[in-house]
């Protein structure tokens, strides 16, 4: 796929991804709209899927919405561990599947 094709698709899913975190949290980063195809075959967008991976840094966390190859669309702004593991309860509560790789993301 042309880069342009990848980014225009990519966009939208992260925008998707990127609104539905901010429903959570009330601030969402848009990240990843693109990633190599395999065999470094042009690029894809990143995918479909829509999956909730979270990580902790010291006395915070950040959580992500990401495709299936743990490709970050949209992350929250640094929260309390308290409030991160209500938002992210919240976020399983309402049917979003755990990613359990290896974010990638910026």
């Amino acid at each position: 796929m042309k880069y342009n094709e990848a980014v225009f698709i990519g966009q939208q899913r992260s925008k998707k991804a990127q609104l539905k975190l901010f429903d959570y949290t009330g601030f969402a980063m848009l990240t990843y709209t693109v990633k190599k195809g395999e065999s470094d075959k042009g690029f894809l967008p990143v995918g479909e899927e829509l999956l909730v991976t979270k990580q902790i840094h010291e006395n915070q966390m950040i959580i992500y919405l990401t495709d299936e190859d743990g490709f970050a669309k949209a992350q929250s702004k640094p929260l309390t561990i308290e409030e991160g593991n209500k938002r992210y309860a919240k976020i399983l509560e309402d049917g979003i599947k755990e990613y359990s790789g290896q974010v990638k993301t910026i």
